[in-house]
């Protein structure tokens, strides 16, 4: 299989088979990505070198690069919260592709979040309008979506207002979004939303938070769960998702780019096997769970050290299932995604690959 400078054929695979994306053209490049050290915004750089094109990457000086090695990209050094880095990392691109983001369930420093996820949207995209971009993607979050109470899956239109949002980090993604759209409205930025749902895959260095519920569940550190859900996509769908978003995308709109529902019993089972570890033994409520939580968290404000192994805020998150619907990104990008199953067990993989598991 060739790919040319020109275009990319995406290929990715079901349990039962395999499915083809179409070609999409693309011209060279180059395209900021910023994020690129982190796991989205890695999967995101790797898939537009997949297609041939040129790819730079925006990171502040001292962040982790791990996600870099042996990918031939552009650095330039930058960052979000000083606007006059900007500029010059984005001049002579074709494209903005803005993955990067705080993500964390649970801070210390809360001014810090909503700076680097708001402030540092806004400037990125207000520098990618002066300079003449010729078209941008931003990467958002289900988590700014609205939640059907019914368990039914949410899709982009479901209602949801900025007092529904439980946590910083999901309020500074609704408010990110907003000023997202703002520059929108306020410049000639062609610049299309992408909204995520759980990405699980390989490259997860940090991990994620996400990531570490995979890592506890395979090294036999969860015993035992709640009943909530989440809705669980390959990073390299996500990834994929991006390119398609960037080719086809309507300005303005916003595409959830998901994958499987599934309980977080379905998922913690699903590691146990891939991972033959022990599976959880017993469902919990979350009632007796929210004082450890509050220790929890008061201990790692005293000490200073990690963040708490559980949260309030996780646990007021998990009172609803994340299910979500991918329909209008299917229909209008074109948009597939593998089985939850397939990203559960390439994650536990890469994890295992890595040395991941076999920490204490």
């Amino acid at each position: 299989m060739e790919i040319s400078a020109s275009g990319c054929l995406c290929v990715a695979y079901e349990c039962l088979g395999q499915y083809e994306f179409e070609t999409l053209k693309l011209s060279q490049g180059p395209y900021l990505v910023t994020g690129a050290t982190g796991f989205v915004g890695s999967a995101v750089a790797r898939k537009l070198l997949a297609c041939g094109c040129k790819v730079r990457v925006l990171t502040r000086p001292n962040n982790d690069r791990r996600n870099l090695n042996g990918l031939d990209v552009e650095v330039v050094e930058g960052d979000l919260l000083h606007p006059g880095t900007l500029r010059p990392a984005l001049e002579g691109c074709s494209g903005l592709f803005h993955v990067a983001a705080d993500y964390r369930i649970w801070t210390r420093d809360v001014a810090g979040m909503f700076a680097a996820n708001v402030d540092g949207t806004r400037s990125i995209l207000q520098a990618a309008a002066d300079v003449g971009i010729e078209r941008a993607v931003y990467t958002s979050s289900v988590a700014v979506l609205g939640i059907n109470p019914s368990g039914t899956p949410s899709d982009e239109n479901t209602l949801v207002t900025y007092e529904d949002m439980v946590g910083v980090y999901k309020q500074s993604k609704y408010r990110a979004e907003e000023a997202c759209n703002e520059v929108i409205e306020q410049t000639a930025l062609d610049c299309v939303i992408v909204n995520p749902s759980t990405p699980i895959g390989p490259n997860d260095v940090k991990p994620t938070p996400t990531g570490r519920i995979i890592v506890e569940a395979a090294t036999n550190k969860m015993p035992a769960y709640v009943d909530t859900g989440l809705n669980v996509a390959h990073v390299d769908d996500v990834a994929e998702g991006h390119v398609r978003a960037f080719e086809k995308g309507e300005r303005g709109r916003r595409y959830i780019l998901g994958g499987d529902d599934m309980t977080l019993k379905e998922i913690l089972y699903t590691v146990a096997e891939a991972a033959n570890s022990r599976p959880p033994k017993f469902q919990i409520p979350r009632g007796p769970i929210y004082p450890l939580a509050y220790v929890a968290e008061a201990w790692s404000n005293l000490t200073g050290i990690g963040e708490p192994f559980v949260t309030v805020d996780g646990l007021k998150m998990s009172k609803k299932k994340m299910f979500f619907s991918s329909e209008r990104a299917e229909r209008e990008l074109g948009y597939q995604h593998r089985s939850g199953i397939l990203a559960i067990q390439d994650a536990v993989s890469w994890f295992r690959n890595n040395g991941y598991l076999s920490k204490t």
